[in-house]
């Protein structure tokens, strides 16, 4: 079976993470210190806050700009649900804006509909490694101070315009085993702001600075320096395994280019484009899944229901109308794109994908 998604760990990360045991800090500590220095000066931050999930992350980046109760934060229905969660764990309100159909970004034109005066906060998502349209985003940000808070949790080492996301307003990282990197479970925050660094390692240890003596409503989202020596490793891969990613992304649109039924992604002028995901739009696309699962490759729909339309929030009383949303949500499907895969596995994947339209 080619697996659409598998994490790359080797005896780099075994050893790494030997060390910390033997050391007796196990618990956050100076890899956590160390991690969070590189990671930063890799994604061009002044600042950067390891926690224990991408959605920590994303929690804590709210409510260090002072999110909550009664606020609005702007974000995409197309997504995996933590990101419009972590809005609802702070009391504040998730608006969903639909999003560019070549990219399956938010789209800023559909985000200055939603603006009122409420909204407090912007939240693109950087979908299956592609950057949003920051340019758009941080002039409407601008315009109506708004903050920006980046969804990086699939993006790792993804660009706009030369500069990585997670730079632009107060990004957000996931560590999971699936993403371009990991920790096992993780999470990393990065800004240049001070205070807004200075309030998100208060809210991941309990609100405190000082052992013993609590400044503000927290919680325990620390990392632990075993996620953080693997993470180290991981960084120092990263670049590698995007390059990876990339040449089978390239191998792939070049093989389906032209296949009736197949709309391969496509990537912005001026972007990078991290490939966490490689997701074309398929007629019939669980028919094919199924047909490609008979031969043994593994395939992904990220996602099948957008937020919008998920039980929670029709319960929370959501009608929203997101057309461009909902008809991606029938029709995309991610293939193997990861490190792992081979140049054979590829033209595997190709000829079973031409194979499958052939027969329609």
């Amino acid at each position: 079976m080619i697996p659409v998604a598998k994490p790359l760990l080797g005896p780099e990360e075994i050893n790494a993470v030997t060390d910390v045991l033997k050391s007796g800090m196990i618990a956050q500590g100076p890899k956590v210190e160390e991690f969070e220095s590189a990671f930063a000066e890799y994604t061009g931050c002044e600042y950067a806050v390891a926690v224990n999930s991408g959605t920590a992350a994303l929690h804590a980046a709210l409510l260090a700009h002072g999110i909550g109760v009664g606020d609005e934060v702007i974000t995409t229905s197309f997504s995996f649900i933590a990101t419009a969660n972590s809005i609802l764990y702070t009391g504040a309100k998730p608006v969903f804006a639909d999003i560019e159909p070549d990219t399956y970004n938010i789209d800023p034109e559909k985000i200055r509909e939603k603006i009122t005066s409420r909204t407090k906060a912007i939240m693109p998502v950087h979908l299956y490694g592609h950057p949003a349209g920051m340019k758009a985003i941080m002039e409407l940000a601008e315009d109506h101070n708004l903050a920006v808070l980046e969804d990086a949790c699939q993006a790792h080492g993804a660009a706009y315009s030369g500069k990585r996301v997670g730079a632009f307003g107060t990004g957000a990282f996931s560590f999971y085993p699936t993403k371009n990197m990991t920790t096992s479970e993780g999470g990393m925050l990065t800004t240049n702001d001070r205070e807004v660094a200075e309030k998100a390692r208060m809210i991941r240890a309990h609100g405190s600075h000082t052992r013993y003596l609590h400044e503000c409503l927290g919680f325990n989202l620390r990392m632990t320096d075993i996620a953080a020596a693997i993470g180290l490793v991981q960084l120092g891969k990263l670049d590698g395994f995007i390059t990876c990613r990339q040449k089978n992304a390239e191998l792939l649109s070049a093989g389906l280019k032209g296949v009736s039924g197949v709309s391969i992604p496509g990537i912005k002028a001026g972007c990078t484009h991290a490939f966490h995901q490689y997701t074309v739009r398929a007629e019939k696309r669980d028919e094919l899944a199924a047909f490609l699962r008979e031969k043994e490759i593994g395939t992904g729909i990220h996602y099948p229901m957008p937020i919008h339309k998920q039980p929670l929030y029709l319960e929370l009383g959501y009608k929203d109308c997101l057309p461009v949303s909902e008809k991606a949500a029938e029709e995309v499907l991610s293939l193997p794109v990861h490190p792992g895969v081979t140049e054979p596995d590829v033209q595997q994947i190709i000829a079973a994908v031409k194979e499958f339209y052939a027969k329609e």
